[in-house]
């Protein structure tokens, strides 16, 4: 039976306004849409709702107990950490993400930074903008060196759906492709430990979960045991990395550049160390490696496919 009423909580997290929202809207009976939620509005706005949609607000027991109608909590992100999990079961709430609606937009944002960095394309065009080309005397500039990806090692961390579609595009640059195995986990053939791949790898890209586990996954033990021209990409969780430490290992030249989208606070405070202005080859990007509009679209059509499979009986995405 198709539910009556639905709350999004954080819509202007997903849509700016250039998204297809009809199969959203058919999903439920009536829908009441917040741009935002404070923490403060939380249990006002879950008030009667059988549905509650949310990307960034946190729904922890206190508000999953403030809402005896809600039967559905539909996550609009593949991550589970902004719901209390074990409270949703213990309430007879169920939990559903969604996974793999941003593969192509993040692969796509992972090969732009890591491209940014081998053509140093920012430095290039910050000296054009000052008018280095108009007063070379040459035909071009040549003062930041270039690499090519071809012949290069990257090393992947997480070798789920995104970790192995980077690699099939690095294959596809001619880079060899080094995995490691599981942090935590048993040895596994094919894969090495992060201490013995860091040091081979030319890229280091990150896409793994954040768990207890793998917190500070990269730290300074692990930054020094990398090349000193090696580059960092990290559009998984800002967690995986130990902030404090990268500033300082870009600041030393331990590493060769950093490319991040993501950091541990979001959005970052003013003092976030990985903000600083004195850090060399670094490049920041807002958390926006998932958020191509065909991504964003993606999402919210799987929240309704979600929606109507609870309303069938249907066992769909279900994480509790």
């Amino acid at each position: 039976m198709r539910p009556d009423r639905a709350v999004f909580l954080d819509l202007a997290t997903v849509d700016r306004g250039d998204l297809d929202l009809t199969g959203l809207t058919a999903a439920c009976g009536h829908w009441s849409m917040f741009e935002t939620t404070r923490p403060a509005e939380i249990a006002a706005r879950l008030a009667g709702a059988e549905v509650a949609v949310t990307n960034k607000v946190v729904l922890d027991h206190t508000a999953l107990a403030s809402a005896p109608a809600l039967r559905l909590v539909c996550l609009t992100a593949t991550g589970t950490n902004n719901v209390d999990l074990a409270a949703a079961q213990g309430l007879g709430i169920v939990v559903a993400n969604v996974t793999g609606y941003a593969t192509a937009s993040v692969v796509q944002h992972v090969f732009a930074l890591i491209l940014a960095h081998a053509t140093r394309l920012l430095d290039y065009r910050t000296a054009v903008a000052a008018g280095a080309w108009s007063a070379s005397p040459q035909f071009c500039l040549l003062d930041f060196p270039i690499f090519e990806l071809a012949g290069k090692t990257l090393g992947v961390v997480g070798f789920g759906e995104l970790g192995r579609a980077v690699a099939r595009v690095a294959e596809a640059f001619g880079m060899q492709v080094l995995i490691a195995q599981r942090p935590g986990g048993p040895p596994q053939a094919g894969r090495l430990p992060l201490a013995e791949l860091l040091p081979r790898v030319d890229v280091l890209s990150l896409h793994c979960p954040l768990a207890e586990n793998t917190r500070n996954l990269i730290g300074a033990a692990e930054l020094a045991l990398m090349r000193p021209t090696a580059l960092l990409v990290n559009t998984a969780r800002g967690g995986l990395v130990d902030g404090e430490a990268l500033a300082e290992a870009l600041r030393a030249g331990t590493i060769g550049g950093a490319a991040l989208d993501v950091l541990s606070v979001e959005p970052p405070p003013p003092g976030h160390p990985l903000l600083a202005p004195d850090l060399p080859n670094l490049i920041l990007t807002p958390h926006t490696a998932w958020a191509s509009r065909e991504a964003r679209q993606r999402v919210l059509d799987e929240v309704a496919r979600n929606i109507g499979a609870f309303a069938a009986g249907e066992r769909r995405n279900r994480v509790a």
